[in-house]
């Protein structure tokens, strides 16, 4: 399976390097300069941090603006960033954060007005509350004098020092009126991090400049630019010819393409995704009523199980993900993150036993008919089911064709349904007229957003509007526990109780944990000399939780000349990706194209 990744991804490669070979190259830039330059096949949807949500938005906001609070680059806990201390009441509902003494790199001071600022406009503005509103869902209040930063609670919150909201500062953005069609694009910005966003064409590329106010020190290189592809064979072809000097967020296809070439470094971690099957097990919105169109059999938890089953994972990530990927055998929580992953031991591990599975539906009363396939107890339906997955996906496709022979083994139809991400997002989330789906998140150090997404109410309101379920799971115990792990500061403590929420999901099996894909990355030698991963023991670059990966960064100093002007070091890129575009999308019969990602996919 890995050859046949290779033979693909490589001729999709060639094809694309082909169809360059008359691209005028831009300007590189001037002699001395240190620029790094990262290729992503996912555009920026807002340069707003306010109603960003896709992962490559929230990368660049990481790099640009501060937080109260950070992942340690070694253990992931978090870490002092903007707040340099912070204190909480004996109670928990009382939290004064020390703000930093630092400069915007306007050189206005950063104070505890910006936060308070920032996270009462969040509380306010519908508009504001469009990337990171739950984040604020349990704050009462919020005030500052002077440099402290006082959080007053509804009820404790164990997450508090994860909040992922960036701080704005106040004085730049208190002027905006309509929040929700303002894109940000005033340049060049005002920020507290790492870098200073210079540039932005949509679409095209970002260019962000050191800062050299940055509370830590300015980075090691002048100059950070994103270049956006339309596909990632472009992005690879890109990084093969020298037009990007960094790429993460691969596929198997892709990453073996880099295999073999000298230049380049392929870098092969541990991911932080989780990648499941969402069943519709009987959606509601909520106020309880049923949604959609789901198959009554899976509202049966002994269906489910039977599902598990049948699904032979390492035989899906030896021969859909190429190895490139570990078996789920519990947790929807990567084993990244060793303080609250949780896997299955014992009698509660559901292994490989198609004989088993067999037996639960055959115990259940769902009988085989003379073709083969089960019927409900009663005789009247079939059990065929849907399997809905993306278009253009052929990870997603290869998925599909084996679950299908693993469900026909003990008697159940898979039948393939591709809907683009727009569609999928709605039918899989919203209107919950599917049986099964793939789905899968991109867990940050702290699990709280994972887990609540399987809460009652994340499901849908009457009026369909999406409350950003996973599973339309509404369940007591699950529900208790959250509850639970939310009021427990100790961190030992709050982990046990949310590996008894996973244990939970695993048994009840609303979702299905398949596999963790790898992070697969890649870098050329020869522009990169330094860069430090996160966490830094064989963790992630590009794909990281943190700037840490950006703000430690080495690269070659240019020696040719040229200016680097308005298009330079960015138009190389772009047109490769338009080129590869073109040539990608006319032999799409038998090469891989353009990805499409859903809401999950997109968002952190």
């Amino acid at each position: 399976m890995r050859k046949w990744f290779a033979r693909l991804a490589v001729l999709g490669v060639a094809l694309l390097v082909a169809g360059q070979g008359q691209v005028a190259l831009a300007q590189e830039p001037g002699a001395g300069k240190k620029v790094l330059r990262v290729g992503a096949t996912q555009a920026v949807d807002s340069m707003n941090p306010f109603l960003a949500v896709r992962i490559v938005s929230t990368q660049v906001h990481r790099w640009m603006y501060g937080f109260l609070t950070v992942p340690d680059s070694k253990t992931l806990q978090p870490s002092p960033d903007l707040a340099e201390s912070w204190t909480a009441s004996d109670d928990g509902l009382t939290w004064t954060f020390k703000i930093r003494q630092t400069n915007w790199s306007d050189g206005k001071p950063v104070t505890a007005e910006d936060a308070a600022w920032t996270f009462n406009k969040i509380m306010t503005d519908d508009a504001a509350k469009t990337a990171n509103g739950p984040a604020v869902e349990n704050f009462e209040s919020v005030t500052a004098n002077g440099q402290d930063l006082v959080i007053k609670l509804k009820a404790p919150q164990a997450s508090m020092l994860d909040n992922p909201i960036p701080i704005m500062p106040k004085h730049a953005w208190e002027g905006v009126t309509d929040l929700a069609n303002f894109d940000g694009d005033k340049y060049p910005s005002v920020s507290s991090g790492p870098y200073i966003a210079t540039e932005h064409k949509k679409d095209q590329y970002i260019k962000l400049k050191a800062n050299p106010s940055y509370w830590r020190g300015a980075p090691k290189i002048d100059e950070l630019q994103v270049i956006f592809y339309d596909n990632p064979q472009a992005a690879i072809a890109g990084l093969k010819k020298g037009d990007i000097d960094l790429i993460g967020r691969l596929n198997p296809p892709e990453f073996e393409a880099m295999k073999g070439d000298p230049n380049i470094e392929q870098w092969d971690t541990q991911g932080r995704r989780a990648a499941y099957l969402q069943i519709n097990h009987g959606a509601t919105t909520t106020d309880n009523k049923p949604v959609g169109d789901g198959h009554p059999a899976l509202k049966d938890v002994k269906v489910r199980q039977a599902l598990h089953h049948a699904i032979d994972k390492q035989k899906l990530v030896d021969e859909v993900w190429g190895g490139l990927a570990r078996p789920a055998d519990g947790s929807i929580v990567p084993p990244m993150f060793k303080d609250f992953f949780w896997e299955a031991t014992g009698d509660t591990k559901v292994t490989h036993d198609v004989g088993k599975a067999n037996q639960i539906l055959d115990d259940a009363g769902y009988k085989k008919g003379s073709d083969g396939v089960r019927t409900m107890p009663d005789g009247k339906r079939k059990l065929e089911f849907r399997f809905t997955i993306h278009t253009d996906t052929p990870i997603e496709d290869k998925l599909a064709e084996y679950l299908a022979g693993f469900f026909k083994e003990i008697g159940i139809t898979l039948t393939t349904v591709k809907l683009d991400s727009s569609k999928f997002s709605d039918e899989t989330g919203v209107a919950a007229t599917f049986d099964i789906a793939i789905s899968g998140w991109s867990v940050n150090p702290d699990p709280e957003e994972i887990l609540a997404t399987h809460l009652c109410s994340r499901r849908p309101t009457p009026a369909g509007e999406g409350g950003g379920t996973e599973s339309f799971y509404c369940d007591p115990t699950f529900e208790k526990l959250y509850q639970e792990q939310l009021k427990e500061l100790d961190r030992t403590k709050r982990a046990g109780i949310i590996k008894q929420m996973l244990e939970r999901l695993y048994t009840d099996a609303p979702v299905i944990a398949i596999y963790y894909p790898n992070n697969l990355e890649g870098y050329r030698k020869d522009r990169v000399t330094a860069i430090t991963p996160i966490p830094e023991e064989k963790g992630l670059l590009y794909g990281g939780s943190s700037y840490w990966p950006f703000y430690t960064v080495d690269v070659a100093a240019s020696s040719t000349g040229g200016s680097g002007g308005t298009d330079g070091g960015s138009n190389t890129g772009l047109i490769a990706g338009v080129v590869g575009g073109v040539v990608v999308l006319g032999l799409a019969a038998f090469l891989l194209t353009r990805r499409r990602r859903s809401a999950a996919d997109d968002r952190e």
